[in-house]
């Protein structure tokens, strides 16, 4: 690597001046920190999904290599596969495009708590007729350490 320095070199009665032979990091330091700034700012608006006020429970994390596929239920009793609006009868056409038939897709189940559980267990139902087997029902953590047994046990003197 070459050094310059701020005195030319002696020579015998000329002088030569190098060309400058340092890489300027300014620009590129300064082009870093925008991009740092464009995606720390960006990053919280790339959560896509429908909003869905999940329930709360004590359950352990599910572990899985593949991207699962997201059937969503809203409070108006929507239904999304990812954040694309269906109807109830277009479901299983939609799933069968999107996995190509395969029934070893998981498929995470999201309903809002204000949904009947008599709608949740009617899409599950068409999930389940069409052959999908690896389906989760997804809930959010409760971090209270109490379950719903805890929090309703000998109300009114029943269980």
């Amino acid at each position: 690597m070459a050094l310059n320095t701020p005195y030319p070199k002696r020579s015998f009665g000329r002088r030569k001046t190098r060309p400058m032979s340092d890489i300027n990091v300014t620009p590129f330091v300064d082009v870093m920190l925008v991009l740092l700034i464009i995606f720390m700012v960006t990053a919280p608006l790339l959560t896509v999904g429908v909003e869905v006020d999940l329930p709360k429970t004590r359950s352990s994390v599910l572990q899985g290599e593949d991207e699962p596929l997201a059937v969503s239920i809203d409070a108006q009793g929507q239904i999304y596969i990812q954040d694309t609006m269906v109807e109830l009868d277009g479901l299983i056409p939609r799933l069968d495009a999107i996995t190509g038939r395969n029934p070893s897709v998981r498929i995470f189940m999201r309903a809002d708590q204000t949904v009947s559980y008599g709608q949740v267990m009617q899409v599950m139902g068409q999930i389940n007729r069409a052959g999908y087997r690896k389906v989760a029902l997804l809930t959010k953590s409760d971090v209270s350490g109490k379950g719903f047994n805890e929090k309703h046990k000998n109300k009114g003197g029943q269980e």
